[in-house]
């Protein structure tokens, strides 16, 4: 295992999410695929990125979008065949950007083999899963029962939905089977994983859980001792083999779980993802219940999370959340302005800046109609649940199209022709009204457009050996700006960050703006415009 000290490729880079249904269609069956995110390289080198992260590309019946995988060693046909992800590979190595691919290892696929043997009966494979003959009385992370009974009169557990059964990794069995799988995408060149839900994938007994609203059961799978000791094996005997990038996705972390989790001397994972500064909204920590959005707390959220952690992964939407502009920004009367702050902030944080596909030209929430409109099993999952708590259909509806996973997922806005520019076919999901203004080709001829302005803030960053690797200190500002000092031995720079739709005054530090979404000739150093961003350079 390398020294805590040993300089690691993934520290300095900008890493970008693919979600490949939705990236580029190459074929015109109206599904994004692998050839189509070749021929976009050269683009995504011109941005400024480093790596890919793909979301996942492997045989699925498509249940949940490809999070329930039916075979791990090969490629869905609907994305293209292993020949192409080779070629993906391999240009993109020679264009210098990395690929990590999303490893699902809670569950499987009630398609996959192995539970296909499971469910005829097959002891080995059996004990791959997990079957009892009552159900206990754990919640879904999906709002519907974690046990489904077969026609065995069995049951079998699933903390997602019922095509997701879990795999049982008290067996040793199960172990080899996911390391061979690290090891065969590893052998062909890839360099790392994005690990799904991986804080809750080792079980320490079945037993009921306490009462309690949200997750009943969560203390007998979240963060338990069995994960860390298997996630230390996965490094020590896989990923430390190869130059990886490990990143773990997490649930219900707090900063101290999250230390235990990224420590590099304890030799388990690189970073996580963390979701509490998503949930500065929600009720209860329920994302479908909304209260008002409030900068503070993302900002406190955002600081407390800077403090605790040497590398966070940093990001403000994925494929899971809804589009950032509209989280946090105001898509009304500052789209561009919030969308650019929304930008400064992600790349001058500490720690490794994930882009999400069409965050880098201010792609907004879809523009759904109704839940006709809505592909997402969660949602649908969802709306039942809320049937059963007897909501209208009105609030249902109102509820779902603002929160949808949906919203990140509908393709990326390439130009302004039909179907702009994403396919020539159909497209497997509505493609915004927006495009026609919003898209690529149009940012990319405007030298003001929130695209060229995402190239300017990469290339700033990778020039500043401040914002790299440069200590992290939040300034006392007024409410809902966000102020912060990135310093190294040479370069001390002054973040300022009006989260808000309205003016602020501000104490100014440093003696020069060096980087802003302002116009030069319109900027006030002691106060901020609506949702202006700007970096300061103080001399040391």
């Amino acid at each position: 295992m390398a020294t805590a000290s040993a300089k690691k490729w993934w520290k300095n880079a900008i890493i970008y999410q693919i979600y490949p249904r939705s990236f580029c269609d190459s074929n015109g069956d109206g599904i994004g695929d692998i050839p189509g995110i070749i021929s976009k390289l050269h683009y995504l080198k011109s941005l400024g990125v480093d790596a890919i992260w793909l979301s996942p590309v492997y045989p699925s019946p498509g249940y949940d979008n490809g999070y329930d995988i039916s075979d791990y060693k090969g490629i869905n046909p609907e994305f293209g065949t292993m020949e192409d992800m080779e070629r993906l590979i391999s240009r993109a190595k020679r264009l210098g950007i990395k690929i990590i691919m999303d490893l699902v290892i809670n569950h499987t696929s009630d398609e996959h083999e192995w539970f296909k043997k499971a469910l005829a009966g097959d002891p080995k494979y059996r004990d791959y899963y997990f079957f009892r003959d009552k159900p206990n009385n754990w919640g879904s992370l999906f709002g519907s029962s974690t046990w489904t009974k077969t026609e065995n009169g069995d049951y079998f557990l699933h903390l997602f939905s019922e095509k997701q059964p879990d795999l049982n990794w008290q067996n040793p069995d199960v172990y080899n089977e996911i390391t061979d799988i690290m090891r065969f995408w590893l052998d062909k060149g890839i360099s790392g994983f994005r690990c799904d839900v991986i804080n809750i994938i080792y079980k320490n007994s079945l037993e009921n859980g306490r009462p309690r609203l949200i997750l009943k059961g969560r203390e007998h799978y979240l963060n338990t001792e069995g994960c860390h000791e298997l996630l230390k094996r996965f490094n020590t005997e896989v990923w430390s083999k190869y130059k990886t990038f490990i990143v773990g996705e997490t649930i219900l972390v707090t900063p101290d779980d999250a230390k235990l989790l990224c420590d590099e001397n304890r030799g388990e994972l690189d970073a996580i993802f963390f979701f509490e500064h998503m949930d500065v909204d929600s009720r209860g920590g329920v994302k479908w219940f909304k209260k008002r959005y409030r900068p503070h707390k993302l900002i406190g959220v955002l600081d407390k999370w800077q403090c605790a952690l040497e590398f966070p992964a940093n990001y403000l939407e994925n494929h899971d959340q809804i589009r950032s502009v509209n989280h946090f920004g105001n898509t009304k009367e500052f789209w561009e302005k919030s969308a650019k702050l929304l930008c400064g902030l992600n790349l001058t944080l500490k720690g490794i800046p994930f882009i999400y596909e069409g965050e880098e030209i201010g792609m907004t929430n879809g523009d759904f109609r109704g839940l006709r409109d809505i592909k997402d099993i969660e949602s649908y999952n969802i709306n039942k649940a809320m049937k059963r708590l007897l909501l209208a259909h009105s609030i249902r509806r109102k509820l779902i199209l603002r929160t949808s996973r949906d919203n990140a997922r509908t393709p990326v806005q390439w130009n302004s022709s039909e179907n702009a520019g994403f396919t020539t076919g159909t497209p497997w999901l509505k493609i915004n009204s927006n495009s026609s203004f919003i898209n690529i080709e149009t940012e990319s001829k405007d030298d003001n457009s929130i695209l060229n302005f995402y190239k300017k803030m990469i290339e700033f960053r990778k020039a500043s050996q401040a914002i790299q690797e440069g200590s992290y200190r939040k300034i006392a500002a007024p409410s809902d700006v966000y102020i912060f000092t990135r310093e190294s031995r040479d370069e001390r720079l002054y973040i300022y960050c009006n989260l808000t739709s309205y003016g602020r005054s501000v104490e100014f530090y440093g003696d020069r703006i060096v980087f802003g979404n302002y116009t030069e000739d319109d900027w006030d150093p002691f106060y901020l415009k609506p949702y202006e961003f700007r970096i300061v350079a103080s001399n040391i």
